[in-house]
Formats: C-alpha cells, sequence, structure tokens
C-alpha cells in the first residue's frame, strides 16, 4: 500500500492559524516590510520566501503547511 499523499492546508486554514495568534496575514505582511496583500500570493502560488515567512509567525515549519508543494519543489530542483 502507499502512503496517503498529505495535503497543503487550505488558505482558509492558515488565515485562521493567524486569527488564532491575534494577528493577521496583512500585518505579517506589513512586519516583513511588504504590502499589507503581498504574502497573500503565498496561499494561491508558490512563493518560497513568503511561505518561510508565514511559518515563521506561525511558529511551524513550512513543510507542515504545504507538504505536497514542498515535496513537488524539491523532485524538480
Amino acid at each position: 500500500m502507499s502512503k496517503p499523499r498529505k495535503k497543503d492546508w487550505h488558505p482558509a486554514d492558515i488565515i485562521a492559524a493567524f486569527r488564532k495568534k491575534n494577528t493577521s496575514l496583512a500585518a505579517q505582511s506589513r512586519q516583513a516590510g511588504l504590502s499589507s496583500s503581498t504574502l497573500a500570493n503565498a496561499l494561491t502560488r508558490s512563493w518560497p520566501r513568503g511561505e518561510k515567512i508565514i511559518a515563521a509567525a506561525l511558529g511551524i515549519a513550512p513543510e507542515k503547511i504545504w507538504p505536497h508543494s514542498i515535496l513537488i519543489k524539491k523532485a524538480t530542483g
């Protein structure tokens, strides 16, 4: 039997995780010196820098939030 493939977190789950920490994606984006909507790009497309910023703000490894995407990135390059 093959292992079930791990799914990336749904964008709403990432936003909810920020709310649980009494912050927002926009606030973290500004704190990183970016426009308030810039980090939202990492929720819909591959952007390793944004993924790292989000993961660090949540205190979680990027591989836990985006396991499938990380595997693809490692396999392709």
